[in-house]
């Protein structure tokens, strides 16, 4: 993130850019790109009138999208929400280059990567794929399995990185004997994230061949 910061002056502008690349169709409110980010509205609102004059974004005056919330007792609602918002420009010259810049010298499949993981239980096995490798067509980005995993530690890791990367993280998590079971069976989602590219950053169950 230094490096990028130097280059592009801001790091919130880096999760903009982020956001909207990885979500090249989607439209974002104010608030909602606050939210995914974990910037302030000034600095946000900052970063995109800039980007707008850069032509990289598109401020439509009128969108309408349905917004989720969690309210009491988990419950979750859908409502319809109108004002202005901002969308990629799809006609920006300069997207791919950018998108591969931004993607290459996003978060790492290295030992840093696992680290973040330390305090949500007593992992043996950590494999990434997907964002991390630049991977796109992986149903999984990360796989963590271990004993006692704490899934409200996970979540909030992951919200992190997903605030970094301007990307939401596709993971999933089993306890080992229950990974050892799917593994056993041939279990779809565990085949696909094993047959196909990956890098694993943890092993102490011995499935990767040494």
């Amino acid at each position: 993130m230094e490096t990028l910061t130097a280059l592009f002056g801001s790091e919130v502008k880096i999760k903009v850019l982020r956001l909207f690349l990885f979500n090249p169709t989607t439209p974002f409110f104010l608030k909602e790109i606050s939210t995914r980010t974990q910037a302030l509205s000034r600095q946000v609102s900052k970063e995109l009138r800039m980007l707008e004059k850069a032509n990289v974004l598109i401020r439509k005056r009128q969108i309408s999208k349905d917004i989720q919330a969690t309210g009491r007792a988990g419950r979750i609602t859908t409502r319809k929400v109108r004002g202005i918002g901002y969308v990629l420009n799809a006609k920006f010259p300069y997207l791919d280059p950018l998108k591969n810049l931004l993607a290459i010298t996003s978060l790492h499949a290295d030992e840093s990567l696992a680290k973040r993981f330390t305090n949500a239980g007593r992992i043996k096995l950590f494999i990434a794929s997907g964002v991390f490798i630049q991977n796109w067509d992986s149903r999984v980005d990360l796989l963590i399995v271990g004993d006692e995993l704490n899934l409200t530690k996970i979540e909030a890791v992951i919200s992190n990185i997903e605030a970094e990367i301007g990307k939401e993280i596709a993971y999933s998590a089993f306890e080992t004997q229950d990974f050892e079971y799917r593994y056993g069976i041939h279990d779809r989602l565990v085949r696909d994230i094993l047959d196909y590219p990956h890098v694993t950053l943890l092993d102490r169950i011995g499935i990767e061949p040494q």
